[in-house]
């Protein structure tokens, strides 16, 4: 039997953007677990770029499918799974690659797309409002009245960490660039602070929770404001532990979300509590481009690759 073929981003070594190739592939079968879905949308998230220059500490097998977050229809049940159906829409995680017409998921690592979400908007929640809540929610612990520093707010996890913050109650501090000023305080944050005109350090101290998704520079310098038995979040780099001993601040590193945290956030966007934002929406043949645009940073939300309608 002829194999079904697709479309689909691949790369056959590290390199820049223009590793990047569109490719006619055979389509994925779905394996015991496992769940085939056609993919309406794919999120491009910092970590796909970071992994196409092999500067990221992961195995990698060539030709590889760049791509965790998507939103689709599921077009085949693989063996023992019960939960899902044939033509449900659907949005989550998948470790085969997502920059495609098709990809396989693990059944567990996707819900169901509430109707009130575009896929688009579906698939900027992998990676995005996940991170933000497994950091904040789920594994932070963030209470009501509680302080939280959030930097890069704008970014594609930074703005669903403001609104997790929001509904929860708590004093929320925001940096980000000049241009993003006004967007940050319309997420509900009550302090924002321009990065490129002062120094967050001076206007912000004892917060209970601090989110970086800067690294660098940015996460040296939050020690400082942490409070004694405050949490230290950072996906951007990796915070010392002897520092943190020393400081009496307890790092974190966001674990990877299951079902039930998907469907929490599927349904606070359902209701209208909190909502996403596109940065940019390209079709599959520019991927090098959303990959070019995603290294450049400083952006207002996520940036998508629309596959199909």
């Amino acid at each position: 039997m002829t194999a079904k073929m697709m479309q689909a981003i691949q790369y056959h070594q590290f390199g820049g953007p223009e590793v990047l190739q569109l490719e006619q592939i055979p389509r994925p079968v779905p394996a015991a677990g496992e769940v085939l879905i056609r993919v309406h949308a794919a999120g491009v998230l910092p970590v796909d770029w970071k992994i196409r220059t092999g500067k990221f500490p992961m195995p990698i097998k060539f030709p590889c499918i760049p791509g965790t977050a998507l939103s689709g229809v599921v077009e085949e049940i693989g063996p023992g799974v019960t939960a899902l159906q044939k033509g449900q829409a659907v949005f989550g995680r998948s470790t085969a690659g997502a920059y495609a017409e098709y990809a396989t998921a693990k059944a567990e690592a996707l819900a169901r797309k509430p109707d009130s979400l575009s896929f688009d908007e579906a698939a900027t929640i992998s990676g995005g409002a996940t991170t933000a809540w497994q950091a904040l929610i789920h594994e932070g612990g963030l209470k009501a009245g509680d302080r939280v520093l959030i930097h890069g707010a704008a970014g594609g996890v930074g703005l669903f960490a403001v609104q997790f913050a929001k509904w929860k109650g708590a004093h929320i501090i925001a940096t980000c660039g000049t241009d993003n000023v006004g967007f940050v305080r319309s997420l509900g944050a009550n302090e924002v602070i321009d990065y490129t005109e002062s120094r967050f350090e001076e206007h912000a101290s004892q917060v209970d929770l601090l989110l970086d998704t800067v690294g660098g520079d940015t996460l040296a310098r939050s020690w400082s404001v942490v409070r004694k038995g405050g949490t230290l979040v950072s996906i951007a780099g990796k915070p010392a532990p002897d520092r943190a001993e020393q400081l009496g601040v307890r790092i974190l590193r966001p674990s990877l979300p299951g079902k039930a945290q998907l469907e929490e956030i599927a349904a606070l966007m359902d209701k209208g509590c909190v909502q996403t934002f596109i940065q940019q929406a390209l079709p599959l043949t520019d991927a090098q481009l959303a990959h070019e645009r995603s290294q450049i940073g400083h952006g207002r939300g996520r940036i998508v690759l629309h596959i199909t309608d």
